[in-house]
């Protein structure tokens, strides 16, 4: 079994013991990810879509990292402080998997890590 841990380079990754992501073989997780730049700075505030386009940015390219791609991804979770914004949520989602169509849950939660924070979201993906 081959083990690679990929980190964001966040404080919390050794303070908690987590990994931006994680691949064993050809099996890449990613950890729930919010709107938040390098600088730790809330991005799109307020904004649904733009938060959500964010997060998968920032998933596309932990995925570049490990050798793969939006297209290999099997699976989404996304965690979601108001189920009202579905459709802005599904319009930043379908930007990247419109035709991909992974597994996909969006789950209404009380709150996340921050109060500004309207969106988390986790990746799974199987490359070859």
């Amino acid at each position: 079994m081959s083990r690679t841990n990929y980190s964001s380079g966040s404080p919390w990754e050794s303070v908690i013991g987590y990994s931006r992501a994680v691949r064993i073989n050809n099996v890449i997780e990613v950890s729930g990810t919010v709107a938040v730049d390098e600088n730790g700075q809330i991005v799109a505030k307020g904004d649904p879509y733009g938060q959500a386009l964010f997060i998968y940015q920032k998933i596309e390219k932990t995925l570049q990292q490990a050798g793969s791609s939006m297209k290999d991804v099997i699976r989404i979770r996304m965690f979601v402080t108001d189920i009202s914004f579905w459709q802005e949520f599904g319009k930043a989602h379908a930007v990247f998997f419109k035709d991909v169509k992974p597994c996909n849950s969006m789950i209404e939660v009380k709150g996340l890590i921050g109060p500004d924070y309207l969106v988390e979201i986790e990746a799974s993906a199987v490359t070859s």
